[in-house]
């Protein structure tokens, strides 16, 4: 069951290690998320964003921060402040509510620039509307991430069917390739939504969001991640297991099949 704020421990009210995302409306699979956000939509018997939630958990990583917007408050009236999560652990939670300080979701950089006060030096992200119930959220990665001169790794996963394209190349040595969307040699791969960051990455030159977003400015991410990767500044690693964009109705019926 949820539990009350004044439970949580001194060193819970640190900076969070980990975000996920759940602020999107969620267009595409109306009518299902008209009444219920769709990272609480049920996959294989538990919401969707609790299976990143379970994965950062079982690595180590209990300090998590969600944005939220769209009903944002029936995930936090599910999760509150600190869940116990069976088999896994205690979750800690703490909120970054868009809807409420500005009346709009922020998209992904602005809602992370709106957490960046409540985040960690080097933090997790992963969308709550994407199913990778087997990849683990590692802390050598996270130390191998430290000690690199990187300001972001993503996680790339073979393209999926919706998007054959696919967004960014690999290069031999690890790095993010900002490719053009036709290039075939060497092939694209789709971004899985996972990542580390450091904080700076949501700092000038490549974002000129102030850290906190006080204005309340909208702006994507890829833009970020593209003009970190001309610099080198973007490690990867290619994900081969299970992973799901849960983008619509169709997909989420073929998960619980």
């Amino acid at each position: 069951m949820p539990l009350k704020l004044s439970t949580l421990s001194p060193e819970t009210q640190s900076k969070t290690s980990a975000m996920i995302l759940a602020a999107g409306r969620g267009e595409r699979m109306r009518p299902l998320t008209d009444q219920t956000p769709k990272p609480l939509l049920a996959v294989r018997g538990k919401p969707l964003m609790q299976w990143p939630m379970e994965g950062l958990v079982r690595g180590g990583f209990e300090q998590i921060l969600i944005n939220t917007a769209w009903l944002g408050e029936r995930i936090h009236a599910h999760y509150g402040h600190a869940m116990s999560l069976p088999q896994v652990g205690m979750a800690h939670l703490r909120y970054s509510d868009e809807e409420q300080d500005f009346g709009y979701a922020l998209e992904t950089a602005g809602g992370i620039s709106r957490a960046l006060p409540q985040l960690a030096e080097i933090f997790w992200v992963v969308a709550g509307d994407v199913f990778v119930p087997e990849f683990q959220f590692e802390a050598q990665a996270v130390a191998q991430f430290r000690a690199s001169d990187h300001l972001a790794h993503i996680w790339l996963v073979p393209n999926p069917p919706h998007n054959p394209q696919g967004d960014f190349g690999l290069s031999p040595e690890g790095l993010a390739l900002n490719l053009p969307k036709n290039q075939t040699a060497p092939p694209l791969f789709t971004f899985s939504t996972i990542a580390l960051y450091r904080r700076a990455f949501f700092e000038m030159p490549y974002c000129d969001i102030v850290p906190g977003n006080p204005q309340g400015t909208a702006a994507p991410l890829a833009p970020i991640l593209r003009a970190a990767m001309e610099r080198g500044q973007v490690g990867a690693t290619l994900y081969t297991g299970p992973w799901t964009d849960v983008g619509t109705p169709e997909r989420l019926a073929q998960l619980n099949a």
